[in-house]
């Protein structure tokens, strides 16, 4: 997170010094005339208005794009958004590609907390700006306004995150992503970005895609623990054992060595750590168990349950799983601890509604009998 906060002062300095239109003034003109003393007025309100009315009786001015990003500063300072979009609309309509005009709407964008204003003008800044990184540098100003462009097309990857970690709705996450992953797909806000998208694709009935695009993610960067679990979560529904096994197990392994993200408090790093981490081990439990290697199925599922307590329908299953490798160890090994083990384990899934209670409660009689309570 330092490093994002480092880079929106570094982009609000530049923006102050306005890498924007230059200010061409014919002072044999009544309209040079007017535009000297606009440059030269010191109070913001008056500038304001005397920029607004030299746009009504100049509407056509060559230096329009220079009037409209002044108006852009003024409404900004102000909070006027709708105002700064409509100047910017109106300068890039008139043919301006300016930077700073697309990226004034973007900071109006952001703002007014609207994710499709997010979308539109981080794209559109962000294609304003890589104009300017493809000039050739033949010059300490242009070295300097390239490097502006980069900073300021890193930034409009970071307003997506940004937009993102705001948004409930699962429509417009998708709608702020999917153009971020077209332009940038190594994007180090994109990979921020990317489990919160996937749990839209899924919340929208998207599950396919949403599993498709994990397992491709996951490979880009295995170090992504929201990815990962959706990978896992996606194989073993589709019964691909082995995949799902590889991803839970690497969630296990990231989430173990994984320090606190500066962007989470110390209790939601907790929560979330506590969730993944269960999450991994009770995958790659009920997979070892479907899978019959029963000692590796009790010594994950142990490790899981402490952490998936909050969960009754993963906890449910964990315990039928639990019950099931306990009582063929305890067969197999002749061990009686193991079977009593399983027989609690069972009565413990039995109680708890989820898809294998019927299940677990035929087991607690089955084992009860050898048992022999």
């Amino acid at each position: 997170m330092k490093n994002v906060i480092l880079a929106a002062a570094l982009l609000a300095g530049l923006c102050s010094s306005s890498w924007g239109q230059k200010l061409l003034i014919d002072t044999s003109t009544a309209e040079g005339k007017t535009l000297a003393e606009i440059a030269q007025q010191q109070d913001a309100a008056r500038k304001q208005t005397m920029l607004e009315d030299f746009m009504k009786t100049y509407p056509q001015s060559t230096q329009a794009a220079w009037v409209y990003g002044q108006l852009q500063t003024i409404y900004l300072q102000d909070k006027q958004y709708d105002k700064v979009l409509e100047a910017g609309e109106k300068a890039l309509a008139g043919g301006a590609d300016n930077v700073d005009l697309a990226y004034n709407n973007l900071k109006a964008a952001e703002g007014k907390n609207d994710p499709d204003g997010v979308a539109k003008w981080s794209a559109e800044t962000s294609a304003l700006a890589r104009k300017v990184e493809q000039s050739q540098p033949l010059g300490d100003d242009v070295k300097a306004r390239i490097d502006y462009a980069k900073q300021v097309d890193t930034y409009t990857e970071y307003s997506v995150y940004a937009a993102v970690l705001k948004t409930t709705d699962p429509a417009k996450i998708i709608a702020l992503v999917e153009p971020l992953e077209q332009r940038s797909p190594k994007s180090e806000y994109l990979s921020k970005s990317y489990g919160m998208y996937l749990n839209a694709l899924r919340q929208t009935g998207q599950n396919e895609k949403a599993g498709t695009a994990a397992e491709k993610e996951a490979d880009r960067d295995p170090t992504n623990e929201d990815v990962l679990l959706i990978a896992a979560d996606y194989n073993m529904q589709k019964q691909n054992q082995d995949k799902a096994l590889a991803y839970a197990a690497k969630l296990s392994e990231v989430m173990q060595a994984k320090t606190k993200p500066a962007e989470l408090s110390d209790a939601d790093w907790e929560k979330k750590k506590t969730t993944l981490l269960g999450a991994g081990y009770w995958i790659q439990g009920v997979v070892y168990s479907e899978q019959k290697k029963y000692t590796q199925a009790d010594k994950v599922l142990r490790e899981a349950l402490p952490l998936i307590k909050g969960d009754n329908q993963m906890l449910g299953v964990g315990l039928f799983h639990l019950g099931v490798a306990n009582y063929e160890l305890g067969k197999s090994t002749k061990k009686r601890a193991l079977l009593r083990d399983a027989l609690k384990f069972s009565q413990q899934s039995a109680a708890i509604k989820s898809p294998l209670q019927a299940q677990a409660q035929a087991n607690v009689k089955a084992i009860g009998r050898q048992v022999g309570r």
